[in-house]
């Protein structure tokens, strides 16, 4: 909102009833969600590549790419900087197989997707629309909202 004048106008005075934050919460809930853009491309990443070692017994770049939507040379400069991160190992001839921390990261990432599809399924959301929407907001979700998840659904 602002005055005639061009200056902004005292912050909550309008009928929203909401002022503006704490500058420190800001800053934590900005850094939050800076730090999980950073973690999220990658836990999806590791999570499909797993599904496709439980299904095919390997990954492969072209199945990759094909799943995400996104050309092979994007897959293969993602897939080294998880081999970077220590998270796959490619195998010449064969295919990107997860490490020990790679499995690890992918139960992490598919147990909070799970959960927060669940509770979106209990909260009386189409099913087949959880399951969209929690495919983002499960990079999103602090273990403390997870854990109030968990309460909710009876776990």
């Amino acid at each position: 909102m602002t005055s005639g004048d061009g200056d902004l106008a005292e912050i909550g005075d309008d009928d929203s009833g909401r002022g503006l934050i704490d500058e420190a919460k800001h800053r934590a809930g900005f850094r939050k969600v800076r730090a999980a853009h950073r973690t999220e491309l990658a836990e999806d990443y590791i999570e499909l590549i797993d599904d496709l070692i439980t299904h095919y017994g390997e990954a492969r770049q072209v199945e990759i790419a094909a799943r995400l939507g996104v050309r092979q040379p994007t897959v293969a400069k993602m897939l080294r900087r998880l081999a970077d991160d220590g998270l796959v190992e490619a195998r010449r001839y064969r295919g990107v197989f997860l490490t020990d921390a790679g499995r690890s990261m992918a139960d992490r990432a598919r147990n909070r997707h799970e959960i927060v599809e669940r509770f979106l399924v209990a909260l009386g959301v189409d099913p087949d629309i959880a399951q969209i929407d929690s495919e983002g907001m499960e990079h999103h979700v602090s273990e403390e909202t997870l854990a109030a998840m968990r309460r909710f659904l009876g776990e």
